[in-house]
């Protein structure tokens, strides 16, 4: 039997879509905000940085890529003054616990924990900071903590294999974001979330245009060509932990979490370029 790119994709996104709630999950800014960290995005680098410890900026502008440096520098060391890297992973836990059993019960997932927990033990690190950060520490005791806690483990191993994506592309953090945007509809999103000034996003897309990759209607035929091979190369990079479970498993685990998905997709917990997508 053969693991694809196209099912290790399908499997990923299915899991995904449960590990999301964590950026925006109303009860985890909730969590956050007891911290009184007042700079934009404070919670997300915090948490999501937390495995590295109290981490310089600069190590969170590397790893995180598409962030401008100012905006992750008004947040990075701030956190940690306020509170230790374990307190803010602990915060979005809990935020997360509650909207899952919110919207999902409390579903049987045993079935489904061990096959995505198979899945990520196929999983290696090299090349790898934000995954092999997160590969060592703790799984939740809760079940669907548990998923999601996976579905973190295998996002952050296929980010980590994007930023090398994009990086072999040519496509620097602005330049990746408008192309991705006009690729993926989600071009407001990122432009008020990544913190790069209008001057910045105006020259990313002068560069993009002097290289024939966007015009004014949107990515150009070699744009749309140069995100798919950043797709492809991404989805390649990917591989390992679902080609480590194999294709008859990754087919169950895809049908034991579609219902959960498909629950949180009609939550309105996800903004609308995601839950637009399916």
């Amino acid at each position: 039997m053969t693991v694809t790119p196209a099912l290790a994709r399908r499997a990923w996104g299915t899991l995904e879509t449960l590990h999301v709630t964590g950026f925006f999950a109303p009860e985890v800014n909730a969590a956050y905000d007891r911290f009184g960290v007042p700079a934009t995005r404070a919670g997300y680098f915090a948490a999501r940085a937390s495995a590295f410890g109290p981490c310089a900026p600069e190590l969170v502008v590397s790893t995180f890529y598409v962030f401008a440096p100012q905006l992750v520098r008004a947040a990075v060391p701030a956190v940690w003054d306020a509170a230790p890297p374990a307190d803010w992973a602990a915060a979005r836990r809990e935020g997360v616990a509650t909207r899952l059993h919110d919207v999902l019960g409390e579903p049987d997932v045993a079935e489904a924990v061990e096959l995505a927990r198979e899945a990520c033990a196929g999983l290696t690190p090299a090349g790898r900071p934000i995954f092999a950060a997160w590969s060592a520490q703790p799984w939740p005791e809760d079940p669907l903590l548990q998923l999601w806690h996976a579905g973190l483990l295998l996002r952050e191993h296929r980010g980590d294999g994007h930023v090398t994506a994009l990086l072999s592309s040519g496509l620097d953090p602005v330049e990746a974001l408008v192309t991705g945007g006009l690729a993926s509809g989600s071009t407001d999103f990122v432009r008020t979330t990544r913190g790069w000034s209008d001057d910045e996003w105006t020259a990313g897309v002068d560069r993009l245009r002097a290289r024939g990759l966007v015009d004014d209607d949107g990515l150009t035929e070699a744009g749309a060509n140069l995100r798919d091979d950043v797709e492809t190369v991404t989805d390649l990079l990917a591989m390992e932990g679902w080609v480590h479970l194999g294709e008859e498993r990754i087919g169950r685990l895809v049908e034991l979490v579609t219902p959960l998905r498909e629950r949180m997709l009609d939550s309105g917990t996800l903004p609308d370029w995601i839950r637009s997508r399916g």
